[in-house]
Formats: structure tokens, sequence, C-alpha cells
């Protein structure tokens, strides 16, 4: 039987794990394969960059999604067709919260579906949550690493620039700790599909201070280009990577963690 190859992420079967590390950004993908023990570049096709390697024996890929929805239920839809069975977002997200601070780290619970895509697949009534046995993990993980975390909602939007405005920041007096644009589709898509995600997220901005992505002159280290935020990726691919070893381990420890 020949080889069949999704159409927009250029994979097939055998060419990604069951484990797979969903950055947005495509450069990403290949410094969370730096991280791996052995890793390869699989494909590179519209904006979807693949590795494809192990940690401690354990197979795992990291494939970016692009920015929003649309183009992460492509990313999702085609990994679920080739054998992915574990997501988990590795991204940034904007606080809403005024105690989250620039480089903290957020673990998502569930997203808030402020998204139009996910609307194709299910009445917003169908809850986008992620799987308790990944949020466990990644609590475990960042316990081990003694890491600190923010545990809770996320709100995810399709309008970058709509969202410094009051609607979004009601979400933030509703408890929601941050937005971004990926984690209500990986959640939805899989929870749908019967297969496991979560997210994790290095926090970029804060929108209650003010303080978001935005213009800057040349060589200003600003938004993800932060010292802070750069550390803060790193320690979430650290943190995810254990994770994985715990889910294939088999690891149910309860955790208590204090948002």
């Amino acid at each position: 039987m020949k080889k069949r190859i999704q159409p927009h992420i250029m994979c097939g079967v055998g060419d990604v794990a069951k484990y797979v590390l969903l950055p947005g950004d495509p450069k990403r993908v290949k410094k969370i394969a730096s991280f791996f023990d052995e890793a390869h570049k699989v494909a590179e096709y519209r904006g979807y960059v693949t590795y494809s390697g192990k940690v401690d024996g354990i197979g795992i890929s990291a494939v970016s999604t692009g920015i929003g929805c649309p183009s992460t239920a492509i990313v999702v839809e085609e990994l679920v067709k080739i054998g992915a069975e574990t997501f988990i977002r590795v991204g940034t997200t904007g606080a809403l919260q005024p105690d989250i601070e620039i480089g903290d780290i957020v673990i998502a619970t569930a997203a808030v579906r402020a998204d139009g895509t996910t609307r194709s697949y299910l009445p917003v009534e169908y809850p986008a949550v992620a799987n308790f046995e990944v949020v466990s993990a990644l609590l475990q993980a960042s316990k081990k690493m003694k890491k600190k975390v923010h545990l809770g909602i996320v709100l995810t939007s399709d309008a970058f620039y709509g969202e410094n405005n009051g609607a979004t920041l009601r979400f933030g007096e509703a408890n929601v700790l941050s937005v971004e644009m990926e984690c209500s589709a990986i959640f939805t898509l899989t929870g749908l599909k019967g297969l496991r995600s979560g997210a994790i997220l290095a926090v970029d901005g804060n929108l209650v201070k003010g303080i978001k992505k935005g213009e800057f002159e040349p060589g200003e280290r600003t938004g993800e280009l932060d010292e802070r935020v750069q550390r803060a990726i790193e320690d979430e691919i650290r943190i995810t990577i254990e994770a994985v070893k715990l889910l294939e381990s088999g690891a149910r420890t309860r955790i208590s963690v204090t948002p």
C-alpha cells in the first residue's frame, strides 16, 4: 500500500509519534526538537513545520499550527489521521489577571470558545476542556521542576487586534486567566474524537496592565522577544517533555498545586 500524505502538513503514517507538541510559531518547532534526545525534520510546507524524534526512547513530535483556530484545526485533523493521540499546545498568551506577570506560565484547564472555527463542528454549548491526565501530568512535571504555574481557564479569540476591548477584559473579571488563539480548536477537536490534549502557555503580555505585543523599535526585546518570555518558553518545553514521560509511564499521582 502506498503511503498516504496529508495535503497540508505533508506527513503520512509513521512520520509522527502519538505525542505531539503544538507551538504556533514554525521556528519554535526546531527549538522544541533541540530538547529531544534525537530529532529530525520530517516536513515543511505552507508554514507547517514537523520534527519527530525521541525522549527516553519515547516517540515524540512537534508541529507548528500557525496563528489561530482555522490553521490549528487543519493540523489536528491531519495529525489524527496519521496516528497522533495526545496533543499539547506549547505557546504564548496574554494575561487577563493583574497578578500574572510577564514570563509566568499558565496551564489551561479549558478554553472559552470565542472563535469561529469550532462552531463549524459543534454548538458553543459543547465545552472545550483539556484532558485531566494531560493537565495532571503538566502540573506534576512543573512541581517536579519547581516552577510556579497558574492553573485555570483561558480565552481563545480569533481577533488579535480586537482583544483589547471591554468584552475581552470582562472575561478577566470572570476569572479567565489569559487570552490566546488556538486552545479552543485543540480541546474541542480532541474531545470530539476521544483523544487527549492540554496546553501550557508562556505569558508575553498583560492586557489588564496595558502590556501587549505591538510595534517596537529595531533591537528592542518586547513581547515574545522579552528575555523573561524566552526563559518561560524553554521552561514550558522542559515541563511538557517531562509530562510526556509521565503520561507514557502511566503515572497517576494526585497533585495539589495552588494557582
